[in-house]
């Protein structure tokens, strides 16, 4: 690793962003450790790393454990010896008006959107105080500025994920860098996710325009590229098609 390389812990490194993310960083020279559920999916972008002359590494993993977590981030560190940033991307969201009373999608939301986040900074916070800086990297999306129909609970999430981002960044400032990423409509498998029928359909015309993943992963290696003293707070990324 050169002086300015990293160790980035990813989740939700299986497809859409977080993919990109992994290749993009791993492009950059960091070194990456990648987590997801689908480790068939994780074996081939590591291979594919490793084979490019990057350096990856990857374990299986559900953000909504909190013990999962933690074995995550302590895996990260004891392979490369410390854990600089954490990309908190794994992400659900199966749109649906609030009167079809999907609460158990309701519930997966707030597990992985919310949970997730606070269980990939109750991992790491620690190690990164211990030794002395780190860089906690958020996912959120524009739905954490704004609200539509048949996503209220979805933006719920992600408003909760802009509030925990600066909240984080006010109590850790001097040594903890916090970037909130917010991407507009963005090709992934996020939308696979949507159970209603007209949620689903009015999603399919909403993608039309959406930017390819690399454009948030572009995003992010700016943010933790940037010297010590910089902290890229958010980061909003639209399609330039796009209004809202």
């Amino acid at each position: 690793m050169t002086e300015t390389a990293k160790v980035v812990a990813v989740t939700g490194a299986s497809s859409g962003i977080g993919e990109a993310t992994a290749r993009r960083l791993a492009a950059d020279g960091h070194s990456l450790f990648l987590g997801a559920r689908r480790t068939d999916r994780l074996e081939a972008l590591t291979k594919e790393i490793s084979a490019t002359g990057g350096s990856a590494a990857y374990r299986r993993l559900d953000v909504t454990d909190a013990a999962d977590v933690r074995a995550f981030v302590s895996a990260t560190r004891e392979r490369y010896g410390r854990v600089d940033v954490v990309v908190n991307n794994a992400g659900v969201m199966p749109l649906s008006p609030l009167e079809a009373l999907k609460t158990d999608e309701w519930d997966r939301m707030i597990d992985v959107n919310v949970r997730g986040v606070l269980h990939g900074i109750a991992a790491a916070l620690p190690t990164m105080r211990a030794q002395g800086g780190g860089h906690f990297v958020n996912i959120a999306s524009v739905g954490a500025y704004e609200v539509s129909p048949t996503a209220a609970v979805y933006c719920a999430t992600k408003y909760a994920v802009r509030a925990i981002s600066e909240g984080l960044r006010q109590e850790s400032a001097g040594d903890i860098r916090v970037t909130l990423v917010s991407p507009g409509v963005t090709e992934s498998e996020l939308a696979d996710t949507i159970s209603d029928p007209v949620a689903r359909e009015a999603m399919r015309t909403y993608r039309a325009v959406a930017l390819p993943a690399s454009a948030i992963a572009d995003a992010i290696a700016y943010a933790i590229s940037q010297p010590p003293q910089v902290d890229v707070n958010e980061v909003i990324v639209r399609p330039a098609a796009s209004a809202q």
